[in-house]
């Protein structure tokens, strides 16, 4: 896992919900909030599918609390045609995202925040430090643990009410990013 304090790396990268955001969102597009939340998903990954409804809820709430939200799709759309351009729109509206869904074609962006899976977390403060990277709750797709958002929205509470944030943190379970053949980062052997 990305070590806590590090700054959020910049990006700049095609937005495919044009109803949320310009047609570029970059780090700086979220400037004014006092939090951001990068997540990193795709379409077709079952971890993703078993929050979606929650968390697209869980970001409604908290935009409205000063939560930046940005959710990024990292995969090999030639391997995975489910999580092309194409069909990162109609996901982002048949689902109402109510955040930018950008599409990281290079793997350049997933590398630099050292994003494992789908989904994968990054919450930074108003400097835009790292300050929680793990999961959403401990629902999975197939337990029974009902999907709340818990370890998120403690965390995303702590954060905009200014008090501490547990060092302790689960990591993110999920699909692994579908690498490009050949990219797969080095820093899952470090």
């Amino acid at each position: 896992m990305e070590k806590l304090g590090l700054p959020a790396p910049g990006f700049e990268l095609p937005n495919l919900n044009l109803e949320k955001g310009e047609k570029l969102v970059s780090l700086e597009s979220f400037k004014e909030y006092p939090a951001l939340l990068v997540v990193f998903i795709c379409n077709h990954c079952p971890y993703v599918v078993h929050i979606r409804d929650s968390f697209v809820n869980f970001v409604t709430e908290f935009q409205k609390k000063g939560l930046g939200v940005v959710a990024i799709s990292s995969n090999d759309v030639e391997s995975f045609p489910d999580d092309s351009p194409e069909k990162m729109s109609e996901e982002a509206a048949n689902y109402s995202y109510p955040f930018p869904y950008l599409f990281d074609e290079s793997q350049e962006i997933a590398k630099a925040y050292r994003a494992a899976c789908t989904p994968d977390f990054f919450l930074y403060d108003k400097e835009r430090n790292l300050v929680y990277r793990g999961q959403y709750d401990s629902s999975r797709p197939k337990n029974s643990v009902p999907v709340t958002g818990e370890d998120l929205r403690n965390a995303t509470n702590a954060l905009l009410q200014g008090t501490v944030i547990p060092a302790e943190q689960m990591p993110s379970m999920g699909c692994n990013i579908k690498w490009k053949i050949g990219e797969e980062p080095d820093y899952f052997n470090t």
